[in-house]
């Protein structure tokens, strides 16, 4: 018999969303834990699982599911593991996270990068269709990228090539999770932008709205509300960094391409 849908799961620094999809990609429905209140990897296998099976439930059992893919941060899709996530409460792991997944469902999981994971999404059925040669970037609680070359996914000798999310692109600058000071993400991941309006809000003088949110409670969707001097100063810095980086990319291939 024909197995009609798969199963996605999405892991991030904040919640883990999944959802039941069908050959055409439509999202058939959905659902999501928090993946920070699970300091225990165990526990958070097990909340998963039930969520999980509640949905599988509700589509007509694991004989309707062909499969399941997950996308996470470290996430190596040639080990099936999430390999020392700095974003995620178990960052200090290297977690067989597919295999866990496997045994606690009895369903086929796979598993690689969620950067990666989204670009092979918008290639098969998004914005990408038809394309070949192009960068996904994900802003979240960090920075991810998927890279595609010639319609292949760039994956290197190690499964974590293009993690542009940790190129360095301020030396000496902010402390990464992953141990290292000045990260991309550190500056233009939506954690990273409302650390800078803290920042600015604590520097500077500037009128601005952001003034009436206690500062350790700033979003970014709160600085996304407002239009006034300091939040465009806010989007303006990590942006300012991101076009660096960019123009050092063109840089860099330009005179790779001289030699």
């Amino acid at each position: 018999m024909e197995k009609p849908y798969v199963l996605g799961v999405d892991v991030g620094g904040t919640n883990t969303v999944f959802g039941v999809v069908d050959a055409r990609g439509n999202l058939v429905i959905s659902s999501s834990i928090k993946t920070g209140a699970h300091n225990d990897l165990n526990d958070y296998i097990k909340d998963l699982t039930a969520g999980i099976n509640q949905l599988i439930e509700q589509v007509g059992g694991k004989e309707k599911i062909k499969g399941i893919g997950v996308g996470a941060p470290n996430g190596n899709y040639y080990t099936g593991s999430i390999e020392f996530a700095p974003n995620l409460p178990w960052k200090q792991t290297k977690i067989p996270f597919a295999q866990m997944l496997t045994d606690s469902l009895g369903i086929p999981t796979t598993l690689t990068n969620d950067a990666n994971a989204a670009a092979i999404g918008e290639m098969t059925y998004g914005a990408a269709r038809g394309m070949k040669d192009f960068i996904v970037i994900t802003l979240g609680t960090g920075v991810g990228s998927g890279i595609v070359v010639n319609g292949s996914l760039v994956y290197g000798h190690d499964g974590f090539a293009g993690e542009l999310g940790h190129m360095i692109v301020r030396r000496n600058g902010r402390m990464c999770g992953c141990g290292r000071q000045g990260c991309l993400e550190t500056y233009t991941s939506a954690t990273g932008v409302a650390r800078t309006a803290r920042e600015y809000l604590d520097i500077r003088s500037d009128k601005s709205l952001l003034r009436n949110i206690q500062p350790d409670l700033i979003r970014e969707f709160d600085i996304k509300k407002w239009h006034n001097t300091l939040v465009i100063s806010v989007f303006y810095f990590p942006h300012s960094v991101f076009q660096a980086l960019i123009l050092l990319s063109d840089g860099f291939l330009s005179t790779s391409e001289t030699q």
